[in-house]
């Protein structure tokens, strides 16, 4: 039997479970290469060698399929980023590695779903999807910070602006990361700490602008 036909038989005996990941797993890759808007139904059904209508019985169309893969890979995501802020006992610096080599292996083993994630992707608000999850992240992150600020003396409403400062430098590093794959992860997440870290190590507590023009 030519291998063509082998695949098509294969394809044709999933059971409707294994047919729905199938169809999971081809949308995530086409939506990671060409974006949504870019996606067909057409194109994820020729994919995978099914018919239209076998994907609308699925999803109801590319918005549900697509809205499966965002769902999935959100979770992923905020699962990783959470289960390395699990320790509340944990040095603050250690909890801050773990965060963002976290973050980086995701991009590492899941690169397709980062990509979509990284998109503007729709009814999900002017942010993207990136965007609302890490604003996530970042109140988690304002948590354990405000029990440090609190505890050397500074103000604990800043917490939350610290949290997006730092929640944000590493997202951007990490779309750098995901292009160029040197140094290694393990590398760019002690560089990302030692740069944020050794910052706030010498926070002041009512920081100024010191360079004014001249008037």
């Amino acid at each position: 039997m030519p291998a063509e036909e082998r695949r098509r038989a294969r394809t044709a005996r999933m059971t409707g479970r294994e047919r729905r990941e199938q169809l999971v797993d081809v949308g995530r890759r086409l939506f990671a290469e060409k974006g949504y808007d870019a996606t067909s139904v057409e194109e994820v059904a020729a994919a995978a060698g099914v018919s239209k209508p076998i994907v609308y019985g699925h999803f109801g169309g590319k918005e549900g399929l697509y809205a499966v893969v965002v769902d999935r890979e959100t979770g992923t995501l905020l699962r990783a980023l959470e289960d390395s802020l699990q320790e509340p006992r944990a040095h603050p610096r250690v909890l801050m590695e773990r965060a963002a080599l976290a973050f980086l292996t995701y991009i590492d083993e899941h690169e397709d779903g980062f990509r979509i994630l990284a998109r503007d992707s729709p009814g999900v608000g002017d942010g993207g999807t990136l965007s609302v999850l890490l604003g996530e992240v970042a109140r988690n992150v304002e948590r354990i910070l405000g029990v440090q600020l609190k505890q050397h003396g500074y103000p604990v409403r800043d917490a939350g602006m610290y949290a997006q400062m730092l929640v944000g430098m590493v997202a951007y590093t990490g779309h750098w990361w995901l292009e160029h794959r040197k140094p290694a992860k393990e590398e760019v997440a002690a560089r990302l700490v030692n740069l944020s870290w050794y910052g706030l190590g010498a926070l002041e507590k009512q920081p100024r602008i010191r360079a004014q023009r001249a008037s």
